[in-house]
């Protein structure tokens, strides 16, 4: 028999009063019975807002997406607004994907909200996460919602949450907003709706984000070079289906093969493992149309269609998939160059990306003399850059889970646009008879060659939290004297604030918010990040390697193989 915790159980009974419905009880008894290792994960604690808000499985129980926590998550934040708004009609817009219960459950928050005197601008159907931070601005909204759980599984859902400045919540507003959440039980949630308090939106915005997108995504390509650019398109069953194809048409892009098997949005995402375009075997369908087409590039979406993965034609002729730090480093570097061309490169201009990302965007912010901003892993962060620094001027940001942010029109990653300036560096190159791999290959012999892996350990459950937690007490109170052979010169702790040089035993603060990450440098100059995920059960190792000469891709692979062996 499964011991479960008092605490559990005093959780559990609360959910067995009538406040709650007779599906959710019956449901909740159907588990005491026959599972209860599954009651003690449900209930054992709140889900809480991580890096991309609140994510976590659908059903009943503290620890799951459903109607009570989002409406008591949604309760919270309508008196928070009030409390942050006083004598202001306040107004909010929602969006949502295409994952299973998405719009029943922004019906919910539609609900709860305009049930406490609160506007809502409800989309009518699913739309890009990018165009919910888009609209928030747009509509002059003190808040916004989207529902989704971007590439997780089918059984998840989230609760993305965005303020007037289109940016997601960052602290100490977040822990605020926390605070007024757990100070209400479920008694005290309002769901009886106000119709009047509702308004659907749909053309007018998608129209002007498009727009706006394709305003901050061209940069004068010819019209013959974007005719002649074969693009595949798959949207992995997801939301960018609705907006992606359309902007590349109107920006000229008339030669797009999207790829039908995946165009229909489809919570179960049939055709793939995972609907994540950081996972080379999500654009597999995508490549093979490409290579019987001949196409250039290849272009998939997560499902809320904030990231983007991008494959090309490599020196073989072959599709090959950039990382996210590769595709990263063009854009910024085409950014800075196209301004630089046009004598529009200003000294207020600065770019952003995170402490978990390749060394070499800010390699190229040097060479063309502007400010490089550095946060933590999150869309959030480099949002808050935008806001917190007016007097500067933002081009653009990426981080290495396959996010770029082109300006600041969208305060979040944002797929649609990054696309379209994919593009565009991809249409150039074409007419110059080059790829973007060639166009990397130039970046790289001016800022040296870079090479970055990702590792991920998944850890479900209560059991696997605690391990993760394990893990990093471990790194913390035996930090690796070397790692592959290498010395370690440097720990940089993002929990602690502190990095430490090892050879001068110096200790300086560091000036970013706290998160549970450790950073480790190593003589050879190469990076290895652990990081626990806030929105899913896993814990991440980063690693980067570098060579000042073109040492070649075989090289660095196996330095990244070193370090991998010397981490575990």
């Amino acid at each position: 028999m499964i011991y479960i915790d008092p605490k559990t159980l005093e959780r559990v009974n609360q959910w067995l009063t009538p406040t709650f419905d007779a599906t959710t009880q019956h449901t909740i008894k159907e588990m005491i019975a026959n599972d209860p290792e599954g009651l003690e994960d449900s209930f054992y604690k709140n889900l809480a807002f991580g890096t991309g808000g609140m994510r976590g499985m659908m059903g009943v129980g503290d620890n799951r997406i459903n109607r009570y926590t989002l409406g008591k998550n949604t309760q919270g934040l309508s008196n928070y607004l009030h409390k942050s708004f006083p004598n202001e009609k306040i107004k909010v817009a929602i969006a949502f994907d295409c994952r299973h219960n998405s719009k029943e459950l922004a019906q919910v928050v539609a609900d709860v909200f305009s049930a406490n005197d609160i506007k809502v601008y409800l989309f009518s159907d699913l739309r890009a996460t990018p165009e919910l931070s888009f609209a928030v601005r747009h509509l002059n909204c003190h808040c916004g919602i989207v529902l989704t759980a971007s590439h997780n599984p089918p059984e998840y859902n989230g609760y993305k949450v965005y303020w007037q400045d289109g940016g997601q919540l960052v602290p100490p507003q977040d822990e605020e907003i926390i605070a007024e959440i757990n100070s209400l039980s479920y008694d005290q949630i309002n769901f009886d709706a106000l119709q009047n308090n509702m308004e659907l939106i749909d053309e007018e915005v998608d129209k002007a984000f498009a727009i706006a997108s394709i305003k901050n995504g061209s940069f004068n390509t010819s019209k013959q070079a974007k005719k002649d650019l074969k693009i595949v398109f798959t949207s992995l069953h997801g939301t960018s289906i609705t907006m992606i194809p359309r902007v590349l048409e109107a920006a000229g892009y008339t030669n797009v093969h999207v790829v039908e098997a995946q165009a229909k949005p489809d919570g179960d995402f049939p055709t793939v493992k995972s609907p994540n375009p950081e996972e080379p075997e999500a654009l597999k369908m995508a490549i093979d149309i490409a290579e019987e087409t001949n196409a250039d590039i290849v272009i998939g979406t997560d499902p809320d269609c904030d990231r983007l993965g991008i494959a090309v034609r490599n020196k073989e002729g072959k599709m090959t998939i950039l990382n996210g730090n590769q595709a990263m480093a063009i854009k910024i570097y085409f950014l800075l160059n196209t301004l630089k061309e046009n004598n529009q490169l200003k000294n207020n201009h600065f770019i952003a990306s995170t402490i978990v990302s390749t060394p070499m965007v800010a390699k190229i912010a040097k060479h063309f003399g502007v400010t490089y901003m550095e946060g933590l892993t999150g869309f959030k962060w480099i949002a808050k850059m935008v806001k917190d620094f007016p007097e500067l001027e933002f081009v653009g940001g990426g981080e290495e889970s396959f996010g770029f942010m082109v300006g600041d029109f969208v305060r979040d990653k944002d797929a649609v646009t990054a696309t379209l300036l994919a593009c565009e560096i991809a249409a150039q190159e074409k007419e110059k008879g080059k790829t973007l791999f060639d166009y990397l290959g130039t970046i790289s012999a001016e800022m040296g060659y870079y090479k970055e892996h990702l590792i991920s350990v998944v850890k479900q459950g209560k059991k696997g939290a605690e391990e993760i937690a394990t893990m990093m007490e471990n790194f913390r109170s035996n930090p690796p004297q070397t790692i592959a052979g290498q010395k370690v010169i440097k720990i940089e702790d993002y929990q602690a604030s502190t990095a430490i040089d090892i050879p001068t035993k110096q200790t300086k603060k560091l000036d970013i918010p706290k998160s549970n990450v450790l950073l480790y440098y190593t003589e050879d100059g190469s990076k290895i990040a652990a990081r626990p995920s806030g929105t899913e059960p896993k814990i991440k190792f980063y690693i980067s390697v570098s060579s000042s000469e073109n040492i070649g891709d075989e090289r660095l692979q196996q330095k990244i193989e070193q370090i991998q062996k010397g981490l575990f």
